[in-house]
């Protein structure tokens, strides 16, 4: 046993510790006033964290990328062809600093891009690939188990997709507004995230049923000021662009977080309202499935409505998780959770269909998949691989590393591909950007595989089309 002072036997700490001495340190009982204390300190202390990673006029700023950054992770070219194709083309973008050292913005990149899709050699890929006409693809990252990673990952999709040339928009759908910080956002109030899109589309539906009811001489229901000002709503006045030039951004903060206790308030007196389907008509409606490519969804730590509606709306399911019994027992049962909201769900709704003599209605997803965050292979290679085993094909096969390359970009609230990798060993910001490289490419592959699938439904489709007329 290990010995104290004056070889006297120690103990654990808990061991003799007096009550009177212990009620001394405490302060005065805490009253709800002192809440709003903290949270004002706390307020203070985020603006001023937040603020790490943006320019001396309080703007955040996407940084330049360097010759060889650009040639080895972002246009397939060798650094010396990409300089003489500049000196070829001056009306291209020249970048700036020395010849040997030219750096240049995503705007940049992504004009040079365009240029060698049309000029570069014909076997490889400039450009990524999005088939014309189909609508963007919906991705959700939603847990309720906290921690796992999910603001994190979903920012890095955002930020990979956007390196790859694609148009994004990002929803912070959490309260907590983790991801609008770290895209930079700024919201003053609940009427500049979704919670308008909710309330809107519940507004259209109690209008609609209004109108039934007038055709029936039966009083209207009323409409109170939040609604009739969100009818004024369009998706599109939500979106704020970001510091990156092809990623925008509905944001969140606290206020947000009243939607879960409005929408069922609403539902009570409308039943016939299918509140999960308001931000894919949002979606719809407002026309942002044309404008952009992907439009990923980060979700609360929680099965609400909120998360309900993203779910609702999202074509692929991304799941993050730890290589952790606990954290592997509370996904199983946010599955659960899962089949049991949208099978109640559809046995409501199927009932009244059936009734009515209308087709059956059924949720349904490209595709889901788990992917395992913050991997240490040296300790959590055994449970993650039993793991795999039992969540099968819905498992990613990258395992998402934990770097401190990562634990840096979150100390200064932004994301790996912000870092400038001059701060870092070349080999470490190598090795610590690969860990959200490979999440990317299996992501893209099922989003690419969804849209080669449904593109072949559509000419499907339209050759049946074409043969019944002929017909």
């Amino acid at each position: 046993m290990a010995t104290g002072p004056k070889g006297k036997e120690s103990l654990p700490p808990y061991f003799n510790i007096d009550p009177k001495a212990a009620a001394e340190k405490l302060a005065e009982p805490i009253h709800t006033a002192r809440f709003a204390k903290a949270a004002a300190f706390a307020g203070r202390g985020r603006d001023d964290l937040a603020k790490r990673g943006y320019a001396p006029d309080g703007k955040k700023r996407l940084r330049k990328f360097s010759i060889w950054e650009i040639c080895k992770y972002l246009i397939p070219v060798a650094p010396a062809h990409l300089r003489r194709v500049l000196k070829a083309h001056p009306d291209l973008p020249q970048g700036d600093g020395a010849s040997n050292s030219k750096w240049f913005t995503l705007e940049d990149v992504l004009t040079l891009r365009e240029h060698f899709a049309k000029e570069g050699a014909p076997n490889r890929e400039y450009t990524s690939w999005r088939p014309e006409g189909l609508p963007a693809k919906v991705v959700a990252v939603a847990n309720f188990k906290g921690g796992v990673g999910k603001t994190s990952t979903a920012a890095h999709l955002a930020m990979s997709a956007g390196l790859d040339g694609y148009k994004v928009l990002v929803i912070d759908l959490d309260s907590q507004g983790s991801m609008t910080s770290i895209m930079g956002g700024q919201v003053a109030d609940e009427w500049e995230t979704a919670f308008p899109l909710l309330a809107r589309d519940y507004a259209q539906a109690l209008q609609r049923e209004n109108t039934v009811r007038e055709a029936a001489g039966q009083a209207p229901f009323p409409f109170d000021e939040t609604l009739t000002e969100a009818l004024e709503v369009s998706p599109r006045n939500l979106v704020q662009k970001t510091h990156w030039p092809n990623i925008d951004l509905i944001g969140a903060q606290l206020n947000l977080y009243w939607a879960e206790f409005q929408v069922p308030v609403w539902r009570m007196q409308l039943r016939s309202w299918a509140l999960w389907d308001s931000l894919s008509n949002a979606l719809d409606e407002g026309g942002l499935l044309d404008e952009y490519d992907i439009i990923l969804l980060d979700t609360p730590p929680a099965l609400g409505y909120l998360t309900i509606n993203a779910l609702a709306a999202s074509d692929i399911l991304l799941v993050p998780l730890g290589a952790s019994f606990l954290e592997f027992d509370s996904t199983g049962r946010f599955f659960d959770m899962i089949y049991s909201t949208f099978a109640s769900i559809e046995e409501g709704e199927n009932r009244i269909r059936r009734a009515d003599g209308l087709p059956e209605m059924r949720f349904e997803w490209d595709a889901v998949r788990a992917l395992i965050t913050r991997f240490d292979a040296s300790q959590q290679t055994d449970l993650a691989n039993v793991i795999q085993a039992y969540f099968g094909d819905f498992m990613t096969t990258y395992r998402q590393d934990v770097t401190a390359m990562v634990g840096q970009a979150g100390e200064q609230v932004s994301g790996i591909y912000e870092t400038d990798y001059r701060d870092f060993n070349r080999d470490t910001y190598v090795r610590g950007r690969e860990t959200f490289d490979q999440t990317w490419a299996e992501i893209k592959q099922v989003i690419l595989g969804t849209w080669w699938r449904d593109l072949q439904m559509a000419e499907a489709e339209k050759q049946e089309g074409d043969d019944n007329g002929k017909a």
